[in-house]
């Protein structure tokens, strides 16, 4: 089995280190590389082609947002994108699943939790099931105000059925909840996961949820 190809880029070098240690440990999991700040970030996806990047934030040069969108952006290139943050509301965050971000993960997260997280976002499923990354995608959308009109004139290309599993998205639920809450066949789930994805131009469940709360087709609640 094809390991996961891992590069890591943030400005301290022990964090660096740090994180290689506990993946290069992990079964299937492999660290390819390092990058000191964004623009390395951006020259070594190039140069190793890894399938998950762990993205700091706050980087000299180039900061970890501008490289996620560069990284992120080519059509032909399938890296996900896992943001370390230090805070679990930090408001770049949100700006960083704008950009193209698959999710993101506390600095101080376990061993496990780190390898989980690279598995998670490596598969496709992008990282939005905990409760925090709900409550902030809720909170910077509340912050941002009135549904950003080019993307609201997307929900039309959707059906009712579509538009509804992508509610249900954004609420945090996994395909196998949705199943269960509409009553159909989880693979039922994924097709119209995957035709919402083609039809809206978005990379995972991830951007789904940024798009329903950008929309209005979700709104915050208990604000």
């Amino acid at each position: 089995m094809t390991p996961i190809r891992v590069l890591i880029a943030d400005d301290q070098m022990m964090v660096r280190q740090g994180f290689t240690v506990l993946l290069n440990a992990e079964p299937g999991i492999e660290v390819v590389g390092q990058a000191v700040n964004g623009l390395d970030a951006v020259d070594k996806v190039a140069e190793l082609a890894p399938d998950v990047v762990l993205m700091d934030i706050r980087m000299p040069e180039l900061g970890g947002i501008e490289a996620t969108r560069r990284i992120t952006e080519p059509a032909d290139v399938d890296v996900k994108v896992l943001v370390l943050t230090t805070f679990d509301l930090d408001e770049y965050v949100y700006e960083a699943l704008r950009a193209g971000a698959s999710g993101f993960l506390l600095k101080d997260a376990s061993a496990a939790e780190l390898a989980h997280a690279v598995r998670v976002v490596a598969a496709g499923d992008a990282l939005l099931a905990p409760n925090v990354t709900k409550r902030l995608i809720a909170e910077f959308s509340r912050i941002a105000g009135t549904p950003r009109a080019p993307l609201k004139d997307r929900v039309g290309s959707l059906t009712e059925r579509e538009t509804e599993v992508v509610s249900l998205i954004a609420q945090g639920m996994s395909n196998a909840e949705i199943a269960g809450h509409l009553v159909v066949a989880e693979q039922t789930v994924k097709t119209h996961v995957s035709r919402t994805l083609v039809k809206l131009n978005l990379r995972d469940r991830t951007q789904v949820a940024v798009f329903a709360y950008e929309t209005g087709l979700v709104r915050p609640t208990g604000y």
